[in-house]
């Protein structure tokens, strides 16, 4: 039973770290630009999928109940074509293509991201503190 905590949590807390990570990745290329909507930034979300049926046991993760990243896909919001002739990266016309990133929404992803693993350390620390007390009362 205790083991099962364990490894819910520890998916949780490897699937907040790839979002986390996604999120830094997003930040980290919001000023980007490109010369074609092609090669523009796109903002990456990992998409997540509960681990509900045995197969998902038999596939190497711990146990029912927890998380994996299925998948990290391309945010489908359009991006930005600003005229900026004046950009070694313009276009024949002048135009540079920005990515779609928001740094709003990072910032909210990523403070999402945070409070999520924050709150599956602590069922690790409540699951450890009560499994110390139960191995203190059979010493009694």
């Amino acid at each position: 039973m205790i083991k099962n905590i364990f490894g819910i949590a520890g998916t949780a807390l490897n699937a907040q770290v790839i979002r986390m990570n996604t999120t830094a990745s997003n930040l980290a290329n919001a000023g980007t630009v490109s010369p074609t909507e092609a090669e523009a930034y796109r903002a990456k979300r990992p998409v997540f999928k509960a681990l509900v049926e045995q197969a998902d046991v038999n596939a190497g993760f711990n146990a029912l109940g927890g998380v994996k990243v299925q998948e990290i896909v391309d945010d489908t919001s359009p991006v930005r074509k600003v005229h900026d002739p004046g950009n070694p990266e313009a276009d024949k016309d002048g135009f540079v293509f920005l990515s779609n990133v928001n740094e709003v929404t990072e910032m909210v992803e990523m403070m999402a991201a945070s409070r999520s693993y924050q709150n599956n350390v602590e069922v690790v620390t409540t699951a450890r503190q009560l499994m110390m007390r139960t191995l203190d009362i059979t010493k009694a």
